[in-house]
């Protein structure tokens, strides 16, 4: 096992909040509860639900008179069905999800049902908490960030470019790689919005302006546009990413294979490419291209959250308090190696639960991305109205490098997908 301590000052740079320094190691009194069973509706990009379900069957055991059912659902669930089901009535106490807007109103304040709200508050970011309305926490932190397939640029006998690089400069290298090595492809992104986000906003764009509000249609979203467009015309990145379906398509699985040299992701994937790729080759995480708008990736991260409706909040909050303990918070980080968003847990350092040295590498590199973030690159995810964004923004952007549509009228109608979202969202 090796230990890897993150800086609290990183995250409080980005997050401007306060430690919860000693208080991270208090367990506080809990109330007893009448018997309950709570439902759990639970994504996982990774083995996220394998990690969380040990801490839940120790707070069973712990408080025998609850029961948690674990419902394990696509993501696809969490994005389109969930909101719904909660709109309804129909939702379930507990769930892990993305998207802070949609649940706006409709969270329980854990603030009335955890016996020491002080620990609450004083250990996450107070952006996410307010965003959350203070219905839940952060259970991990994420980062975008490119992936590179290290050994084939040692094959090629290309030298990685370093920090200040463009995308050009990326571009360049990982083409001269892939041709060097008979790679098929050689550079992609995911197909979404918030992957986009991070380089239009190095390459200068204004997503959110100063006012909050979202502002699609500027020259450095334009860029990465028409650069990523330029992939597709050399056919350097596989086209089932973007132009294929409407799906949420990563290009993780290209990266995986070794049919792509670089891979424009997130944090998240680490422990998926660790148990996939294994020996096979050596991956690094490199710092987010460099351009007009500076080097930045966009902040982000999932949350645990309560629904108001639930017919049982004290078990409900008995449950979430025992889940933000330190002991049981950092367990869950180290065995899904993610960034904890916990300030006790991330000033202690996590024993992540591995030896592998390429992802002890990856956890570096993201971490050193977060003191990079723009303001705007941090509010992206917790902004009351991300969904307008990330709902229509890679649809369009798919128009437009499929030839469907200019980009002039992909910009068009991106804003004016967006405004008509927020306006119907709006009371």
């Amino acid at each position: 096992m090796k230990r890897l301590l993150f800086i609290l000052f990183l995250l409080l740079t980005v997050f401007l909040t306060a430690c919860g320094g000693d208080k991270a190691t208090e367990a506080p009194d809990v109330p007893v509860v009448d018997s309950a069973e709570l439902r759990f509706t639970y994504y996982a990009d990774g083995n996220e639900a394998d990690v969380i379900q040990p801490v839940l069957d120790a707070f069973m055991a712990e408080y025998p008179d609850i029961t948690v059912v674990l419902d394990v659902v696509p993501y696809d669930t969490i994005d389109k069905q969930l909101p719904v089901q909660v709109e309804t009535g129909e939702g379930p106490d507990l769930a892990r999800i993305t998207n802070f807007g949609a649940y706006s109103g409709k969270l329980l304040d854990l603030r009335d049902y955890v016996s020491n709200s002080a620990y609450y508050e004083d250990n996450f970011p107070a952006p996410v908490l307010k965003a959350l309305g203070y219905g839940g926490y952060p259970d991990a932190y994420t980062v975008t960030g490119p992936y590179v397939n290290k050994t084939l640029f040692d094959q090629a006998g290309v030298e990685l470019p370093g920090e200040g690089a463009s995308w050009a400069d990326w571009t360049e290298a990982t083409q001269a790689v892939a041709e060097a090595t008979g790679t098929q492809y050689a550079i992609s992104i995911d197909r979404t919005g918030h992957r986009f986000a991070g380089p239009a906003m190095s390459m200068g764009a204004t997503l959110i302006d100063a006012d909050g509000n979202f502002t699609v249609d500027t020259p450095g979203f334009r860029s990465f546009a028409e650069t990523l467009n330029g992939w597709h015309e050399d056919g350097i990145t596989p086209p089932e990413v973007w132009l294929v379906g409407d799906s949420l398509n990563s290009c993780v699985d290209w990266f995986k294979s070794a049919d792509l040299v670089m891979c424009m992701s997130g944090s998240w994937q680490i422990n998926g490419l660790a148990g996939d790729i294994g020996d096979a080759f050596d991956w690094v995480v490199v710092p987010n291209p460099t351009g007009d708008g500076g080097s930045t990736g966009v902040a982000g991260g999932s949350a645990v959250v309560a629904f108001a409706d639930s017919e049982y909040p004290e078990a409900v909050g008995l449950l979430m308090e025992y889940l933000i303990q330190a002991e049981n918070y950092g367990a869950f980080s180290a065995g899904t190696l993610a960034l904890p968003a916990h300030n006790g847990v991330a000033a202690a350092g996590v024993e992540f639960d591995t030896d592998d040295a390429s992802v002890l590498g990856a956890l570096a590199g993201f971490t050193a991305e977060v003191p990079k973030l723009q303001d705007q690159a941090v509010g992206l995810n917790v902004h009351p109205f991300a969904f307008a964004y990330y709902r229509n923004s890679a649809n369009r952007i798919a128009q437009y490098l499929t030839g469907e549509l200019s980009l002039d009228d992909a910009m068009s109608r991106l804003q004016s997908d967006i405004d008509a979202a927020i306006a119907e969202a709006t009371p």
